[in-house]
């Protein structure tokens, strides 16, 4: 593992922890050049996942993309690091489960919109208003009626 403070490639392990319920290992490395400190995670990753754009585009699943985007949408709501986590790898172990190498970005946003339905409704609205591009007011009224009614919104935009 490459140093991330000097850049030399050789580090030793010093510790080794099993976290996210033993689906990943966090390593606490010591580079052998500089003696800096630094953490990698490790996760099992079942195949590589290709997203594939509304305009067609294609690009490699970015799995701190879609936890950047919960994070922003979460934050300074009660909702740990833990349990963003634990989202975050639920979206991607149903993404790499269904056996598809690809993924539409819709397909993402609405497991994305799906957690965060079931772990806070602010949340849930702040993605939900990016992610389906509100532009107006009743846009939200819209979505916080669904949400009482129980109803699901449309599909959003990319």
């Amino acid at each position: 593992m490459r140093c991330p403070f000097c850049g030399n490639p050789d580090s030793q392990v010093k510790d080794s922890r099993p976290n996210e319920e033993g689906l990943a290992i966090r390593r606490r490395r010591a580079c052998l050049s500089c003696g800096q400190r630094f953490t990698t995670v490790e996760r099992v990753q079942l195949r590589e996942l290709v997203v594939v754009k509304n305009d067609g585009r294609r690009a490699p699943f970015d799995r701190e993309k879609i936890a950047r985007s919960i994070r922003i949408a979460l934050r300074k709501r009660p909702v740990s690091e833990e349990q963003i986590e634990q989202i975050v790898t639920g979206i991607v172990r149903q993404l790499e489960g269904n056996g598809e190498t690809e993924v539409t970005s819709t397909r993402i946003g609405e497991l994305a919109m799906d957690a965060l339905k079931e772990v806070d409704g602010v949340g849930y609205v702040r993605f939900a208003s990016v992610y389906r591009d509100f532009t107006e007011a009743k846009d939200f009224s819209e979505i916080l009626n669904l949400m009482e009614t129980g109803g699901a919104p449309a599909p959003g935009k990319d």
